[in-house]
């Protein structure tokens, strides 16, 4: 695609299709999109995260069960794509099409704040990772000379996003190999020097670690695992990155880059969190620093493997950061174009890009790094919440499918089978209902009050949308108004202490 000029002239969507018609990215770059967007600087602290509170045993299980259930997650977005082509951008457009405006506005709500606030905790970290070069001038990402870094390179990725997705994509395509060979050469090095040590058979189930520290006991099997299932799941949010980018390719290469950047990253994954307990103890795993994978690297190579995992953080998390800057834009920007956000957001520039929406995106996220420096504490609280409330986006493109399926419009001539996918979309509901278990109800019940801040928002677009009409119909109002008391509620709770686990951050 020839490059293009941002100009401050703003055109609709339909004309920049007509008059600079953006290339579509082909499989390699949306699968290393899909790659890069789960692939981020938090891979190298997997192995503490694991064995924080579990042995080998649970978090094969955990791998196990979250592996499966992500699979039917990214399974069904796979058959959505080829059944309905249409629907780019498709967990906005499953949750509009199955359940009304009002979902579909919640759904891509609660994503768009949690890819936002998603992108400032990459800010954090990379400049923490950077306090390892530069002490004590980064220490913990919340000094001002991390609030000036993190500013800086908040609205270069939006300034370079702004010249088109083919430009970040390539720049993505470079930054994803790259930080492979320190994830590589880690795994490479473990397995070497697990050779002998006999330790990865040595306590699978945490049961010397329970004689060895009996006032850290791993407690028991259902215990360990749900303690790693919010890690695991956290590790694959991304996994909906070439849907949500489904209008820069096509439906077949959407399918299957969604399945490769999947098994691509669920091997690294297991890999990554299960061969150092070849080399250290499930206590000793515990704790570690972040990125315990530098710290693993110190122990068996010394100065030098500590170093290069930091480089790898630094490439990894910029990297990632690219990618979530690409998709944090989309949502309000496919929204606003049938009406559910405000029109201002429906703007694009020359590139094609939802320029509009990019800006007032990295102005929230602005206000969010400015927010770290004063706050860390209210910060920490804030992202516990954004990041369950993406849940219902993998949920109700699950239920959409089950619906599809249930109401007889599945195409006879789909790929999968229509038993097939009636198993793939109740498998996926079932395993986005555990995560919620899992996470804990206090966590979605603190959700409620990042929807009802949007219900402004949807009023607002619904009164100033071409196809006017009430802004809520009968039902919707109905969940408005719970919506309401449960932030009411939450906020009470919140300020009581009564959601201690949330409220700790």
């Amino acid at each position: 695609m020839a490059k293009h000029t941002v100009t401050s002239s703003s055109t609709s969507a339909s004309d920049i299709q007509q008059t600079s018609a953006p290339k579509k990215l082909g499989l390699f770059a949306m699968t290393l999109l899909v790659v890069s967007a789960m692939f981020g600087g938090g891979v190298f602290n997997i192995p503490q995260n694991m064995a924080e509170q579990a042995a080998l045993g649970a978090v094969l299980i955990a791998w196990l069960i979250s592996g499966l259930g992500i699979f039917f997650v990214a399974r069904s977005f796979q058959v959505l794509a080829d059944i309905h082509p249409e629907m780019t951008s498709g967990i906005y457009m499953y949750a509009r099409a199955g359940f009304g405006r009002l979902a579909g506005f919640l759904i891509a709500w609660g994503y768009w704040l949690s890819v936002a606030f998603g992108n400032v905790s990459y800010a954090v970290l990379l400049m923490d990772a950077l306090n390892y070069f530069f002490p004590p001038y980064f220490e913990d990402g919340n000094t001002w000379q991390a609030t000036l870094g993190s500013s800086v390179i908040i609205w270069g990725l939006c300034f370079l996003v702004m010249r088109g997705v083919k430009g970040a994509s390539l720049l993505n395509n470079i930054g994803t190999v790259a930080k492979f060979l320190p994830v590589l050469v880690f795994l490479a090095v473990v397995v070497y020097f697990s050779f002998g040590k006999g330790l990865l058979t040595a306590d699978v189930w945490g049961n010397v670690a329970g004689q060895q520290h009996p006032d850290k006991h791993l407690g028991s099997l259902l215990d360990q695992i749900k303690s790693t299932m919010l890690v695991t799941l956290w590790m694959y949010i991304g996994i909906e990155c070439a849907v949500v980018m489904s209008d820069q390719s096509d439906a077949k290469t959407v399918s299957r880059a969604t399945i490769l950047g999947y098994f691509i990253v669920t091997v690294i994954f297991v890999l990554i969190s299960v061969v150092p307990f070849g080399v250290m103890s499930q206590a000793e795993l515990a704790t570690l620093a972040p990125p315990s994978t530098a710290g693993i690297m110190m122990t068996l190579v010394g100065y030098w493997g500590e170093v290069f995992i930091n480089v790898g953080v630094i490439i990894a998390l910029l990297s990632s950061w690219l990618v979530w800057t690409l998709l944090v834009a989309q949502l309000p920007w496919v929204c606003a174009k049938d009406g559910t956000f405000p029109k201002f957001f429906a703007k694009t520039n020359q590139a094609g890009i939802a320029s509009n929406s990019l800006i007032i995106s990295t102005v929230i996220m602005q206000a969010a790094i400015v927010l770290v420096f004063f706050a860390d504490n209210a910060w920490n609280l804030m992202l516990s919440i954004t990041g369950v409330v993406i849940l219902p986006a993998y949920i109700g493109s699950a239920v959409f499918l089950w619906k599809v399926i249930w109401s007889g419009n599945y195409p006879e001539t789909a790929k999968v089978s229509r038993n097939e996918a009636l198993l793939t979309s109740l498998l996926a509901t079932g395993f986005g209902l555990w995560l919620v278990y899992a996470a804990g109800i206090q966590f979605m019940l603190a959700g409620a009050i990042i929807y009802a801040a949007g219900l402004p928002v949807f009023y607002r677009a619904r009164r100033t949308a071409s196809d006017k009409g009430s802004a809520f119909s009968g039902i919707e109002g109905l969940v408005a108004a719970g919506l309401l008391m449960l932030a009411g509620v939450a906020v009470w709770m919140l300020i009581d202490g009564r959601l201690p686990q949330v409220f700790s951050g």
